[in-house]
């Protein structure tokens, strides 16, 4: 059953489908923490509902958006969600496998990729497919993120993306394969004290060296979550 919700930034809405995918904290976070300059432009990788790249048009200057997404049924709902806050003309949605990307922009790459990927492992959890191919790595495994990112991006370009803390090694590699340099990193935990999420921005072709930011804790202490996160903490 879909819904209308507040995002409670410059009055922009998101439909939300529960017999989809909703969105998380993640994505808010990420939305965060993301940095877009004035006439850049981004590309998002999965963009599920919609929700970072809308939220991104309100918080950056970024020039344009070019969103993949590779469910049908996601990326009718993200569609009806730019359409809903008139954003037509800086959101572009491709319905697509971000591994087909070159057969709709050719050689074209950006200053920013972002993303909130499948980070769990292949490992079907529920009935539901449309939330298994969003939550399970089966189509887009962590080398396969890092490749696309890189070769989408301009040199110097930054990567932003959050990733599951246990398998942090693994990422990690693929980043240094494909020439992506971690340059700043924080954990989000939540009320009691656990690590949930590693966010990362990552830079291609840049030197060594990176920033590991506190812990950014993301619930109340009976557990609810925080209503404003911590934008000034970025």
């Amino acid at each position: 059953m879909e819904r209308i919700e507040d995002l409670q930034c410059r009055n922009l809405k998101i439909i939300q489908d529960d017999a989809l995918y909703t969105f998380t904290s993640d994505s808010v976070v990420l939305a965060n923490f993301v940095k877009i300059k004035k006439g850049e432009t981004a590309l998002e990788i999965g963009t599920g509902c919609g929700v970072i790249s809308i939220l991104l048009t309100a918080k950056t200057e970024v020039e344009e958006i070019l969103a993949f997404e590779i469910q049908k049924e996601m990326y009718k709902l993200a569609k009806k969600n730019v359409l809903l806050n008139g954003l037509e003309s800086k959101i572009d949605i491709i319905n697509d496998d971000i591994k087909n990307a070159r057969i709709h922009i050719g050689n074209k790459k950006f200053d920013v990729v972002f993303s909130n990927p499948p980070f769990m492992n292949s490992s079907f959890g529920n009935s539901n497919l449309v939330k298994n191919i969003a939550r399970h790595d089966d189509f887009l495994s962590p080398e396969e993120l890092c490749k696309c990112a890189s070769d989408l991006l301009k040199d110097k370009g930054r990567f932003y993306f959050c990733y599951l803390p246990e398998r942090i090694d693994e990422i990690f590699s693929c980043l240094s394969k494909y020439k992506l340099q971690p340059k700043k990193m924080f954990f989000t935990e939540n009320n009691k004290r656990e690590i949930k999420l590693c966010v990362i921005e990552a830079c291609k072709n840049a030197k060594k060296g990176i920033k590991v930011l506190p812990n950014l804790v993301l619930n109340n202490e009976d557990g609810t979550y925080i209503e404003k996160l911590h934008t000034k903490y970025f």
